[in-house]
């Protein structure tokens, strides 16, 4: 199916970072450790695990973490016998040393993560993880805000510091499979590493958008178990491979071992159904950070102003990752607004 590339496809499952936001950050080592343990047993290829923000994102801004993102980390790492354990480290959220404290407990795989147009900021952290013999993946998020070129430019940018792929992160599952093909198709006309693709599922197109990256060529792919990760979720793991299977592709992921971590393990653990509700709905509509839900739904009980308009608002004044203290002001301000016409 991969026509446009020769390299594997592998597979990285999110749910224990990703669905991080889902669980408010309220992973217990004893859930990690069997989810690591299950999706080794299935035979997944990397298992990315750290706070939803990433490393150090840990903060009341963000979210406390229930248990230390290391210990968790470590955790995984021991239960995996084949499995590489990953982590994504947000520059100005993670720093060097949160990167090499994950390294040291074997972490071997980092994802840098900047907003589509700050690639630069990434810079100190690429060269860092190179250093340390780390798999090192560039991570462009919210996608959508920015023309292709200049998703070409940023991309070149991680190359050049070392980036041994680049992502089109579509944090706000606002794309549709035409703007995705378009995307990885010149990122792998200019780049001469690996691309990826991490979707959301905010608009129901995940699956669809990441079979349209595969078509153009990504072969590393992101999808999070049982849906598990903000928003409405990712591509769905199991749902993915009993595609791509059927399509031919088989990536030696046991399909029915997935099927039974995601019905027997993950499943139970998903505080509310992983669906894609107004809220979720809104934040593809709007273009707007998936992890922004959870905390417009409380702006929304705290200010009494309804969680559609605050992400609209948001969308509009084109807020991105990072900004969550802005979801607090939009609200009392629409709640001001909302007072002076009364």
């Amino acid at each position: 199916m991969n026509r446009k590339s020769d390299k594997p496809i592998k597979i990285t499952e999110v749910c224990l970072r990703d669905g991080s936001h889902v669980m408010q950050h309220q992973y217990t080592e004893d859930q990690v450790r069997r989810v690591a343990r299950e999706l080794d047993e299935a035979g997944m290829h990397y298992i990315e695990v750290s706070h939803g923000d990433g490393l150090g994102g840990s903060t009341l801004q963000y979210g406390k973490s229930l248990v230390d993102e290391m210990k968790l980390i470590e955790a995984a790492v021991d239960e995996c016998q084949n499995s590489k354990v990953a982590v994504l480290l947000l520059p100005g959220i993670g720093t060097v040393n949160e990167l090499k404290q994950a390294h040291g407990l074997g972490a071997s795989l980092v994802r840098v993560a900047t907003h589509v147009t700050e690639a630069d900021v990434s810079a100190q952290h690429i060269s860092m993880a190179r250093e340390l013999g780390m798999e090192t993946l560039g991570f462009l998020m919210m996608a959508h805000m920015a023309p292709t070129e200049k998703l070409v430019e940023q991309a070149k940018l991680m190359e050049s510091y070392g980036a041994q792929a680049v992502y089109v992160t579509d944090s706000a599952g606002a794309l549709l499979p035409h703007e995705v093909k378009d995307r990885i198709a010149a990122l792998r006309d200019s780049l001469s590493i690996e691309v990826g693709f991490h979707a959301h599922n905010n608009l129901s197109l995940a699956v669809a958008n990441t079979l349209a990256a595969i078509e153009e060529g990504a072969t590393r792919i992101d999808g999070s178990i049982r849906c598990l990760g903000a928003g409405a979720g990712n591509a769905q793991t199991e749902v993915l491979l009993s595609v791509l299977d059927r399509m031919g592709v088989n990536l030696g992921i046991d399909i029915y071992k997935m099927m039974d971590l995601a019905e027997n393990t993950v499943g139970p653990m998903i505080p509310r159904p992983q669906e894609i509700n107004r809220g979720s709905l809104v934040l593809g509509y709007a273009g707007v950070y998936s992890s922004f839900l959870l905390h417009a739904e409380r702006a929304s009980q705290r200010f009494g102003i309804d969680s559609r308009d605050i992400l609209i608002e948001l969308g509009k004044r084109k807020v991105v990752g990072g900004q969550e203290d802005m979801i607090l002001d939009v609200a009392a301000e629409l709640a001001k607004a909302r007072k002076l016409e009364v």
